[in-house]
């Protein structure tokens, strides 16, 4: 009886161990929803610039330029359409490596473009850009820039959820 026991105890832990891991890549491997955003079907990648299209989601996003110098220290600029009906917020910026871009608000303290609790705010048809005069994402020691010069870039909404695509890599 004292065999099975530590074998039974062996069993079970890996097989928590694989239920763990199955539940987490399920969490970190986008959204699973049959309504979760995707590209507009046939819509080619071209880096730096994505069109989300399903349901009640409709957001274009163009222009989108890493400017990096070599430690991978800079910004990243881009045009954000809302097209969804209601208003969006830009949540968060992810890059490879667990890289975090930095949300900074517009230079007036209210309205599109604004940073509040919930993110950098879009209002409901219009275009908000990212970059000088405008709200900004500040990026530091980022890694993963791929061989075509382009950065994987994970955008955080909070109608539309997360955004993946490749944005250009321009020297600063």
């Amino acid at each position: 009886m004292a065999v099975k026991a530590p074998r039974t105890r062996t069993l079970l832990a890996a097989s928590l161990s694989v239920a763990l891991a199955a539940l987490t890549a399920g969490c970190t491997s986008g959204p699973s929803s049959p309504s979760a955003p995707s590209a507009s079907a046939g819509s080619p990648a071209v880096p730096g610039r994505i069109h989300v299209q399903v349901a009640d989601v409709d957001l274009t996003i163009t222009d989108a330029v890493a400017h990096l110098d070599h430690s991978g220290d800079g910004s990243l600029s881009m045009a954000v359409r809302n097209d969804d009906g209601v208003p969006e917020h830009l949540a968060m910026v992810s890059t490879p490596d667990g890289g975090r871009g930095r949300l900074t608000g517009a230079k007036s303290a209210e309205g599109n473009g604004s940073l509040s609790t919930a993110g950098i705010l879009l209002r409901d048809g219009t275009t908000v850009t990212f970059g000088a005069g405008g709200p900004r994402v500040l990026l530091h020691h980022v890694q993963g820039v791929t061989a075509r010069h382009t950065l994987p870039v994970a955008l955080q909404f909070g109608v539309a959820g997360l955004v993946r695509f490749q944005a250009r890599v321009a020297s600063s």
